[in-house]
């Protein structure tokens, strides 16, 4: 009798499991369709898992699959960016009446793109800024230190990954000295992308008077539930003088050191003039959102006055998962449709929605010259084959696709026309354009966008086009692995 009960225990446990969660994803579901604003491809892949694995399926939408309140995540936020009404509103009015005021014709060619960028957001624009760009981990990271090193107030770092190893102990040896000649020192750090990262190894960073912040932290001990909602953004202040924006983090991969990456090609901006005061604007309205101490104040020393010394027009760009305005896709997207002459792209993760896509084969069919460089490793099986799918998907219409050989393109990168340029933390993929939170520079100055296409130039002869012909040798598995990935595309 008990060998006939058990398992007839465990089916009546299994079956009630099973009832339970069918009625908890039926909720799930109602919430996706009716209450969570989501695209349609977004809705039907989340429906789709929730079917298919009824279990599964909602674990992985507690992890994954909520969303964030920009209510409770920025309370202070209409507070924080108050100061800067003034010049934001004015902005506004004078690109509307069509008389902004800028000596820089680009910003005046593509005024509707500066518009744009200003409706929605507090992406005021800055002229008079000089501009440097990296494409190499050790030069950038040699003149960072070197800047570090000269603080006289205050540094503030914002990374996805901060890793202590070789690059990230210099970097704290060198914050650590400048917090002993009593610099104010803070660091906000992923803590998914720096998953390595513990309190306990900043005791003497944090002894010294160094504030350190995990953003969207861990509520239990290793688990977050905020997995799919990250801080991607890459961000330095330096006496509210200098500004680095791009797309390297902190460690030795950014170094090329990693043996399975190789070389690490990536973009990054040195910034000084009044850009970095928009910078700034992010970094504390990020820290503010995390910390646990008194909230910064938005003193004078964090904005001090700045000399115009260079020609760079600039917008600082943020987006993520709190606003529904995808700020830095519809830049993006701006950009490929102003664009007469040519397109310069770079992403590390290329899966967009249809109307991204449409918008380049549209560029490409009207004659405009499109580059696509992708990375020709992956470090994400299923990100590198929808990767692989779309970049493919626009080789008829005539894009121009290379897959880069000499190690790891991790670059974010976009120019038009040589007039406009974007260098930033946002890939060309869905989980940047909507779940993680981002930050772009996008700056209109000819010789910046010509030294970021010859940039592009060069990598063209490290790297592999991909033509239709090679697409089609493709494998079986290779269609299968693509199959399956197009199917989660719009969750990765």
């Amino acid at each position: 009798m008990i060998a006939f009960y058990i398992p007839g225990l465990l089916g009546d446990i299994l079956i009630g499991i099973f009832i339970l969660f069918t009625i908890l994803n039926l909720i799930v579901a109602f919430n996706i369709i009716f209450i969570k604003d989501r695209s349609t491809s977004s809705t039907w892949a989340w429906l789709f898992i929730l079917f298919i694995a009824p279990v599964l399926g909602f674990c992985l939408y507690i992890f994954f699959g909520r969303g964030v309140s920009k209510r409770k995540l920025y309370k202070h936020y209409r507070k924080d960016i108050e100061q800067f009404d003034d010049i934001i509103n004015e902005q506004r009015y004078q690109v509307q009446e069509g008389k902004i005021q800028s000596e820089n014709p680009v910003v005046n060619q593509h005024h509707d793109l500066v518009n744009m960028l200003l409706t929605r957001q507090p992406a005021f624009l800055t002229d008079g800024n000089d501009a440097d760009i990296f494409v190499d981990g050790h030069e950038l990271y040699d003149k960072m230190i070197e800047d570090i090193r000269q603080a006289k107030h205050h540094i503030h770092l914002e990374y996805y990954v901060f890793e202590l190893d070789g690059l990230g102990h210099r970097i704290i040896e060198a914050l650590e000295e400048r917090l002993e000649a009593g610099v104010e020192v803070l660091l906000l750090y992923d803590d998914i992308g720096s998953k390595k990262l513990t309190m306990r190894q900043f005791k003497r960073f944090r002894s010294l008077g160094g504030q350190v912040e995990a953003f969207f932290a861990n509520k239990l001990p290793l688990v977050n539930f905020r997995i799919n909602n990250r801080n991607h953004r890459k961000i330095v202040v330096i006496d509210g003088q200098i500004g680095y924006v791009g797309g390297f983090n902190v460690g030795d991969d950014y170094l090329g050191l990693n043996k399975k990456f190789g070389y690490w090609r990536d973009t990054h901006v040195r910034v000084e003039g009044k850009a970095v005061d928009a910078l700034q604007l992010r970094f504390m309205l990020d820290w503010n959102s995390q910390s646990k101490r008194e909230r910064l104040e938005y003193l004078p020393e964090y904005f001090p006055v700045k000399e115009e010394n260079g020609d760079v027009a600039m917008q600082i760009a943020s987006s993520g998962p709190d606003d529904n305005w995808h700020e830095i896709e519809f830049g993006y997207t701006k950009m490929i449709n102003s664009a007469e002459k040519s397109i310069y792209m770079q992403s590390p993760y290329f899966i967009p929605d249809n109307s991204y896509i449409n918008a380049l084969k549209m560029a490409a069919n009207s004659g405009v010259d499109v580059h696509l460089m992708i990375p020709d490793m992956p470090d994400h099986p299923f990100v590198y084959w929808a990767t692989f799918y779309h970049a493919a998907e626009l080789i008829d219409s005539g894009v121009k696709i290379y897959m880069y050989n000499n190690g790891f393109i991790h670059s974010k990168m976009m120019v038009v026309d040589d007039q406009v340029a974007s260098v930033g933390s946002a890939n060309m993929d869905f989980r940047s354009f909507e779940l993680n939170f981002e930050i772009n520079a996008f700056m209109y100055n000819e010789d910046i966008a010509v030294q970021l296409r010859e940039a592009f130039e060069h990598d063209v002869t490290l790297s592999t086009q991909l033509t239709a012909a090679r697409y089609e040798e493709r494998s079986f598995w290779i269609k299968m692995k693509e199959g399956f990935s197009k199917l989660i595309t719009p969750i990765l």
